[in-house]
């Protein structure tokens, strides 16, 4: 079998088997079609340990981050040791693989005195009523209330809100359901734009639809006008230039862990199937901290 149809043959197991979301997919997709074209229209079984680690050379030379060179081992990994579980291949090339670890850096995230005037601005904005200012206020609250990723947001159904408890349900990586609680401002927030901004939204659709956030012609909004959004309001309080909604994942998580929450509870609230995503966030409040008392303390 070649190369390149195996790699599609994983990819659509991880896909129907092992139900990975579709970014996930997507990115084992793109690395393995990288290693394809790297390694020409060969067969699966001549792929072999000088093969992979030709691959991250030109990967290396053409200026890949250290942090994408760790993927795509990975992913290499995970195929080839797919492939030989099927019997497509009697030995796995990529067990002496070594790729350059990956370098953890600290998630950017605002403080709590920039999320509240931010917050602030946008209540004020929608109180005029417009429905685009409506459900970008509702957007921004829901996002920084509940830490839910873009995608749980754009999937959200009006059936999946409680705004009486003031939880959502959502599908989470790997089509894991779970429900998320949110403040009583994203609820206030949530109330006004599917009193009156969603409706006007969903009257300019061609068809209906049970999606919560709508897009300017009545459609399910996507990820990428989410992602304008987010880094329109957010870059500058921040400081970066790139900047999206994961950002305001990173400050709620951080937020309540520095509010006392329980790492456990931070954990379940963001739906993250390891403990360890979750600490880097403690390592987060400890910066923070830090720098607060190097300020502060007349003997740091």
């Amino acid at each position: 079998m070649e190369l390149a149809i195996a790699a599609e043959a994983f990819a659509d197991h991880l896909e129907r088997v092992r139900r990975l979301s579709p970014a996930t997919v997507k990115a084992y997709r793109s690395d393995l079609r990288d290693l394809g074209a790297s390694a020409g229209p060969i067969a699966l079984e001549e792929a072999d340990l000088e093969v992979l680690r030709d691959w991250l050379w030109r990967a290396t030379q053409r200026g890949d981050a250290r942090s994408t060179l760790a993927r795509r081992a990975a992913a290499a990994r995970s195929f080839f040791s797919w492939a030989q579980e099927q019997g497509l291949i009697a030995h796995d090339p990529s067990l002496r693989l070594i790729a350059p670890k990956k370098g953890r850096t600290l998630p950017t995230v605002a403080s709590r005195d920039a999320m509240s005037g931010l917050l602030d601005a946008h209540r004020a904005a929608a109180g005029a009523g417009e429905p685009v200012a409506l459900r970008d206020h509702a957007i921004l609250e829901l996002l920084y209330g509940s830490g839910i990723r873009v995608s749980e947001l754009c999937g959200l159904d009006i059936d999946d809100l409680d705004l009486d408890r003031g939880t959502a349900r959502v599908l989470g990586k790997g089509s894991k359901e779970r429900v998320v609680p949110y403040g009583a401002p994203a609820r206030d927030a949530l109330r006004a734009y599917l009193t009156r901004g969603r409706p006007a939204l969903i009257a300019r659709a061609a068809a209906a639809t049970p999606a919560v956030m709508l897009g300017t012609r009545g459609a399910r909004i996507g990820p990428r006008t989410v992602y304008t959004l987010v880094a329109r309001v957010l870059a500058p309080i921040v400081g970066a230039e790139t900047i999206g909604p994961h950002a305001l994942r990173h400050t709620a998580a951080t937020h309540l862990l520095d509010g006392g929450a329980d790492l456990r509870a931070v954990q379940e609230i963001l739906g993250h199937a390891s403990l360890g995503t979750t600490q880097i966030y403690t390592h987060v409040s400890a910066e923070r901290l830090t720098a607060t008392y190097r300020l502060a303390h007349p003997r740091a």
